[in-house]
């Protein structure tokens, strides 16, 4: 009498488990390193948005460059951005909101306006990884001069190379 047998012997379920693993281990690293790179692309597309922001906020309001990140978005109050809204220089509007609480894929964004006359005249804004190496490696860093700066290991100045 033979019998038949049901289901799977170990070393078949142990072979499939090891290809398993095998093919994790391949494809994770690659998954990390291409939402860095994704996380990278966002920040530098938001301090594109957020240069262009600060360009129309100066030549809209004529007092120079914004305060803050929050007064080139709503103001922390969204029905400011509701038309027929009357701009005000303290919810531009121009930023969203997310972007303005100075935190979005992956990286932080510190903005310092400079007053000179009672007027911003100048402003840095640095974007930099939550987490180096995880949530991205770069960091970056622009001015009034709008030119987009990088720096591979550590936080990004005006002495660094343009992007």
């Amino acid at each position: 009498m033979t019998r038949k047998q049901k289901g799977f012997s170990l070393i078949e379920l142990l072979i499939v488990v090891t290809i398993i693993l095998v093919l994790a281990a391949v494809a994770i690293p690659n998954l990390l390193r291409s939402r860095m790179s994704a996380n990278e692309a966002s920040a530098l597309a938001s301090m594109r948005t957020i240069v262009t922001s600060e360009i129309v906020y100066s030549t809209t309001y004529t007092i120079g460059f914004s305060g803050s990140l929050s007064s080139l978005s709503d103001g922390g109050t969204p029905t400011n951005c509701t038309p027929p809204a009357i701009p005000v220089a303290a919810s531009a509007c121009l930023i969203d909101a997310s972007l303005a609480t100075g935190t979005k894929s992956g990286y932080t964004f510190m903005y310092a306006a400079t007053s000179g006359g009672g007027v911003n005249d100048t402003y840095k804004l640095n974007a930099d990884p939550i987490s180096s190496g995880v949530s991205g490696q770069r960091h970056f860093y622009t001015d009034d001069t709008d030119v987009l700066r990088v720096n591979l290991s550590a936080v990004a100045s005006a002495s660094d190379s343009p992007l």
